[in-house]
């Protein structure tokens, strides 16, 4: 494998790391619009741009939308979004064949746009039974949302506090096959 990258953005793949020990600073609005912008380009099955975004900085719905993870986690006392203090979740369009496929793939330029910038994230899942729950369709509806979609994930962000970041493991050898 190559370990020489001089690209910026292969370099930005090859060093994001997912951020599981947030800082109390808050990501500023405008950086999160550009990283919420980053995602609505990730590519879509047809083009047909089957993911919702919606992001959240209001601590208290924050902490009940952790609760409600936790509690599906089955450790209800957890705190599986690691004291970040923007939670994006990431909603997709059953209706559409490739709806998992696009929001991973937005996920994935949520957490590379964020990386860009500073900003570190992580993947929180269970977003697909929070928003299958009666509680989360309730949301959705609040939200003014069709009920009908489904969650992909969570992109937590926010600032390490400076032990929320693990060096990347070792690449598997056998990753790679190329056939010529």
């Amino acid at each position: 494998m190559l370990n020489n990258h001089t690209n910026p953005v292969i370099d930005c793949l090859i060093t994001r790391r997912s951020c599981r020990a947030y800082s109390d600073r808050k990501v500023d609005l405008a950086t999160l619009q550009e990283i919420l912008h980053a995602g609505t380009f990730a590519p879509s099955g047809g083009g047909a741009q089957s993911v919702t975004f919606v992001a959240i900085q209001n601590a208290s719905l924050i902490e009940e939308l952790e609760r409600k993870n936790a509690e599906i986690l089955g450790t209800p006392g957890a705190h599986p979004f690691y004291g970040a203090g923007t939670v994006i979740v990431v909603l997709a369009d059953p209706q559409r064949p490739t709806c998992v496929e696009d929001g991973a793939l937005a996920m994935g330029n949520l957490m590379n746009a964020a990386h860009a910038l500073g900003v570190d994230s992580c993947w929180i899942h269970r977003a697909r039974e929070v928003f299958n729950s009666e509680w989360g369709k309730a949301l959705l509806k609040r939200w003014g949302l069709p009920e009908r979609l489904i969650g992909i994930g969570h992109c937590i962000l926010g600032y390490d506090s400076g032990s929320g970041i693990r060096p990347a493991a070792p690449r598997r050898e056998d990753s790679v096959l190329i056939i010529s």
